[in-house]
């Protein structure tokens, strides 16, 4: 388990693929860690500015939105089913995804 890898988890209303955005030190020797939730829906509308979009090329099942303003903080043993994750080689594919989800997740931590 690493910081940016895809999971699925069920924050209470059915399973959602999410992304650990913690610090790999965090991930490594913490319990709990924070990531991001994404749609369990095929995306059908174009992306907010607080959103990205990754498909099947980072483990998922069809293009998906994942919303980089909701941030949940999980215990890491309830996340199962490993999908994939954003790489570097998925910015090429989605206007720099892994970048724009570490300026959003970072300008959101500052505020």
């Amino acid at each position: 388990m690493r910081q940016w890898d895809i999971y699925t988890y069920d924050p209470g209303y059915g399973n959602h693929p999410v992304v650990i955005v913690s610090h790999p030190d965090r991930v490594a020797n913490k319990p709990d860690i924070e990531v991001l939730i994404c749609s369990s829906q095929r995306a059908k509308r174009a992306t907010m500015p607080t959103e990205v979009l990754l498909d099947s090329a980072d483990g998922l099942n069809w293009e998906t939105i994942c919303k980089c303003d909701l941030i949940l903080s999980v215990d890491k043993s309830e996340l199962h089913q490993p999908r994939g994750q954003v790489t570097p080689e998925t910015d090429y594919r989605h206007d720099n995804s892994m970048s724009q989800l570490g300026f959003i997740v970072k300008a959101i931590f500052s505020t």
